[in-house]
């Protein structure tokens, strides 16, 4: 059981929301670098292979060489708020918060944590504890689900759960990849890229891959991401062949969900397309992987193969469009609470806590 917490009498119970994404490492240098992946690719979720080899593989080679070169890449995208990963789920947090504090009144609030790194998915349930949350509602910032980052989500919120004697109302949200309010911020955002560039002879939508074995085994992240830019294309209705799907991030040696995002911009110049969009739907926000991979990296590839335009379209990161979703995806989920009940009414509730509470004291309970 984690630390002692003393039952409150009467206290007004709120209901506690909890944004996590992955997470990035405190500074961009190796040592921090090298902190948070040792727990990034320790968790067995990330990395699907026997323990014993991987835990040689992680601090026998792994550790002592990625550190550096990825520090390198951290520096590049490095901003005064820090991580801009941490940067933006800071701000998607707050927007929310206010929203729903306008429609609430103060009876629901809104954390942020990452799965590895800091804040600690550990230190946003405790926050929201100790704020008087009664009933949680997480929700991973991965519109796509995959155990990958979905799953690794719950196992740490369930790890942090079984040591509270006292558990809270839990839900959690697995996915939103076909919302359409989701869809449409989407949209939106390509469209406005559109208007102040000139568009594209491709539009590619790149979403983090995951070996090709997971897909085999049964997670559901490929179609989740296939039916998300189906959705988007059809909202900005291109044809089949002005729209693309690929992959990116690919690491180590074996298959990897295809085709490959590096590889298809090296290819198309050849084919007379040398100007094209890029979006990331899979990440909510704006990281590593979409500002230096992308943005730097693979247009870098795309120029140097005979591509002549390269236009990299923003992570929806804290754009209003995207706020408004996920607050259609968080109250739908909240449905059935007490929050969410036509004859639900914060005033009332707050009289009948303080008598609670004084009936409580007048039978002898602590204060």
């Amino acid at each position: 059981m984690s630390e002692k917490v003393s039952y409150q009498h009467g206290p007004q119970e709120k209901l506690g929301i909890l944004l996590v994404n992955l997470g990035s490492p405190d500074a961009p240098t190796p040592s921090a670098v090298r902190k948070y992946l040792a727990q990034f690719l320790a968790d067995h979720r990330v990395v699907e292979a026997n323990r014993f080899i991987w835990w040689f593989a992680l601090h026998g080679i792994i550790l002592r060489l990625r550190p550096s070169r990825a520090a390198k890449s951290y520096k590049k995208v490095w901003t005064e708020d820090g991580s801009p990963l941490l940067h933006y789920t800071r701000l998607q947090t707050q927007a929310i918060q206010k929203k729903l504090e306008d429609r609430f009144r103060g009876h629901v609030i809104a954390d942020m944590a990452m799965t590895y790194g800091k804040p600690s998915i550990k230190s946003g349930l405790e926050g929201l504890r100790k704020a008087g949350a009664r009933r949680l509602l997480i929700l991973p910032l991965y519109p796509q689900y995959s155990a990958t980052t979905t799953a690794a989500v719950f196992d740490q919120v369930t790890d942090v759960l079984q040591g509270w004697r006292w558990l809270p109302d839990l839900r959690m949200i697995n996915q939103y990849h076909d919302h359409p309010k989701y869809i449409e911020a989407l949209a939106n955002s390509i469209e406005k890229q559109w208007a102040e560039n000139s568009k594209g002879n491709l539009l590619l939508f790149s979403f983090h891959g995951i070996p090709q074995r997971y897909i085999d085994n049964g997670d559901p992240y490929f179609c989740h991401c296939q039916k998300t830019a189906r959705l988007v294309a059809e909202k900005l209705e291109l044809k089949d062949d002005e729209w693309k799907v690929v992959f990116q991030s690919r690491f180590g040696r074996e298959p990897w969900l295809e085709p490959y995002c590096s590889v298809t911009l090296q290819g198309l110049p050849a084919t007379g397309i040398k100007n094209v969009d890029i979006i990331c739907p899979g990440f909510a926000a704006d990281c590593l992987e979409t500002l230096e991979e992308i943005q730097m990296e693979n247009k870098d590839l795309f120029i140097e193969a005979g591509g002549e335009n390269f236009n990299y379209i923003p992570c929806l990161n804290d754009n209003e469009d995207y706020m408004i979703a996920l607050c259609e995806v968080l109250t739908a989920h909240m449905f059935g609470w007490p929050e969410t009940m036509p004859n639900w009414d914060a005033g009332k509730l707050a009289v009948e806590a303080n008598k609670s509470r004084q009936r409580a004291l007048d039978m002898g309970a602590k204060k």
